[in-house]
């Protein structure tokens, strides 16, 4: 094995997803990786997306995914309710805020759904989690609750509710947590009675 083929096996190892471009800034030619695919080391998980054959998979693989093909997007309302803990739903697609001014991403997999969020509602109560070897940046509890309330009318009041309620039982986000996020996103009013009745 040469030198290249096994920095190209130690790339995809330590990044977990690895793109053909992730190999330009290191100087390797892209062919490396079909190279690796044909020989079995390596297994292509969606197109243009490279991980190790003994790749540990996680049940936020796709959520990895999306983020590293949107690096400047942060994982929203029911992507991220799931990945908290906060809901039984089971999105088929990952949700996904980017900013407003941003071009919406031309992406066939994983299947996104995109939402353009700005200002403070965008940049507030981010988090860095790290997903099999890639960042994934995804809004707080408390944000992620905030933001169903926000957007009720596309995903439902009773989910907004249900996540409220399991950010409490949990103690993902305290009290005070919620409603400066409540107050980023302009959803005050509205998650003021909803707040009284469980405090």
């Amino acid at each position: 094995m040469s030198a290249l083929t096994k920095k190209v096996l130690r790339l995809v190892r330590q990044r977990g997803v690895l793109r053909p471009r992730d190999l330009d800034r290191h100087s390797i030619p892209r062919q490396y990786l079909r190279i690796l695919e044909g020989a079995g080391k390596i297994q292509r998980s969606g197109r243009g997306l490279y991980t190790a054959i003994d790749h540990n998979f996680t049940e936020n693989h796709t959520i990895a995914e999306a983020c590293k093909r949107v690096p400047h997007g942060v994982v929203c309302l029911l992507s991220a309710l799931r990945f908290h803990g906060l809901t039984t739903q089971l999105p088929h697609e990952v949700w996904i805020a980017i900013d407003r001014r941003r071009r919406k991403p031309s992406v066939d997999y994983p299947p996104l759904r995109v939402l353009r969020f700005s200002g403070a509602a965008m940049s507030s109560r981010i988090q860095i989690r790290r997903v099999e070897g890639v960042d994934v940046h995804v809004y707080d509890p408390a944000k992620t609750v905030a933001d169903c309330f926000k957007f009720r009318n596309k995903i439902g009041l009773d989910v907004a509710l249900e996540a409220l309620r399991e950010c409490r039982r949990l103690r993902k986000a305290s009290m005070e947590e919620i409603w400066s996020a409540a107050k980023i996103c302009r959803v005050s009013n509205v998650m003021r009675p909803y707040l009284e009745a469980i405090e």
